[in-house]
């Protein structure tokens, strides 16, 4: 069972964006750039392994849906280099000189295989590669001064595509893509301003619309009538979309239930999403507060959660993880993870790739999909009627005929 709807509408107007900009940055070490050769393979659910100044051969996937564990990975390092070697023959570039398309891409701090946004969105390159032929080739930043080197390196290298990953990103992202007009640039989770960037386009999500599923399905499996959610910082738009969402979704299913929402509020902004020890520590409140299933979203802080219902999976405490499946990407909380709140990231890389390669690219912004994940080790505890409802809600919720209520971002 994977449910996704297509979402539409904007999101937060670009004045927040800068705020915003470290929602995606979830942890991971911190690594120096890395470059990946292509090459063939059958199984790439787990991107390279984490390395510094270490390459990694990138395998056409036939699986890409969702990050990997970390016992399946396939994509031995490498010998230390910065050139990518051939890919297999393919769709030639955009704009018809007969090489083929070359894809970069630019990830946030942490490493390629972090189990978020950096992993999921290098899986939509490595789809790429497999379905277009193309070349590509990943860089990891040590810290945000070196975005902008690591964007320029692609296009001094004459890369047709530049992928970068994360708001943060989104200022060094947009100032290359008006410097450089016959370089595509694709920033995911980074909202595009009117008027549109013609060579820019933006992955972006309605993160409400997942965190009112997930409210809606707590609501309906929690015995204890009271659930909770441990946050990042609310005024990050998309944490807050996913907060709210998942307030409104579980209040319009049972009016009377009790939700306990909780936002860090550290002045640092990047230790709201780094905050592992205080995201458990508050689920573990909520749950001697009567809550019997908890919702987890911003980063490190938002998976301290889901370690908190593992601690008291005895109580029958369940969790809801977010962004990806985080069944693969947090195994240890696999016996209380209910589902996840998840934004299908590699799908959408790899679709607005597949638009360079035909000529049908435009700039703005293109919305992702967003859903639940499966249910995994809880699926035969998901009565029929809660499966029926959520996927009936699914389809409510793309058609329009179910409004989240939520604001774009914290009024």
């Amino acid at each position: 069972m994977k449910k996704f709807f297509k979402s539409g509408g904007l999101l937060a107007a670009s004045a927040l964006l800068t705020v915003s900009m470290l929602v995606s940055a979830c942890g991971g070490e911190t690594s120096t750039a890395t470059s990946v050769p292509a090459a063939a393979a059958t199984n790439t659910t787990a991107p390279a392994a984490a390395a510094t100044d270490t390459t990694a051969p990138a395998a056409a996937a036939t699986n890409t849906t969702a990050p990997a564990a970390a016992a399946t990975d396939t994509t031995a390092p490498a010998a230390t280099a910065t050139e990518a070697m051939a890919a297999p023959t393919g769709t030639t570039a955009a704009g018809g000189t007969g090489a083929k398309l070359k894809i970069g891409l630019v990830t946030d701090v942490g490493s390629i295989n972090d189990k978020n946004f950096n992993q999921a969105s290098y899986e939509g390159v490595l789809q790429a590669q497999k379905d277009l032929g193309a070349d590509i080739k990943y860089l990891v930043p040590k810290d945000a001064k070196d975005y902008s080197k690591l964007i320029d390196q692609f296009i001094q290298d004459k890369y047709d595509v530049v992928v970068t990953v994360g708001f943060a990103l989104a200022d060094a992202t947009t100032a290359a893509a008006k410097a450089n007009p016959n370089v595509k640039f694709i920033g995911v989770d980074q909202f595009q301003a009117d008027p549109a960037i013609p060579n820019l386009a933006g992955l972006v999500f309605e993160e409400d619309k997942a965190g009112y599923l997930a409210g809606a399905l707590a609501a309906m499996m929690s015995k204890t009538h009271n659930i909770g959610s441990v946050l990042g910082t609310d005024t990050v738009p998309p944490v807050w979309r996913y907060g709210e969402g998942y307030r409104a979704g579980a209040k319009a299913t049972d009016p009377n239930i009790t939700v306990q929402v909780v936002y860090h509020s550290d002045v640092d902004i990047s230790k709201t999403f780094n905050d592992t020890p205080w995201g458990k520590t508050t689920g573990l409140s909520m749950i001697d507060k009567g809550a019997d299933i908890l919702f987890g979203a911003g980063g490190q802080t938002g998976n301290g959660a889901l370690f908190a219902a593992l601690e008291q999976k005895d109580k029958g405490v369940l969790a809801i993880g977010v962004d990806v499946d985080q069944y693969y990407t947090v195994p240890e909380a696999q016996p209380v993870l209910l589902t996840s709140a998840e934004k299908e990231l590699t799908k959408g890389v790899s679709d607005l790739l597949k638009t360079v390669a035909d000529g049908t690219f435009k700039g703005g912004n293109n919305n992702g999909q967003v859903g639940l994940a499966p249910y995994h080790d809880q699926d035969s505890k998901v009565p029929a009627d809660v499966k029926a409802k959520i996927e009936k809600l699914t389809a409510d919720l793309a058609s329009g005929a179910v409004k989240t209520g939520v604001a774009p971002a914290k009024p």
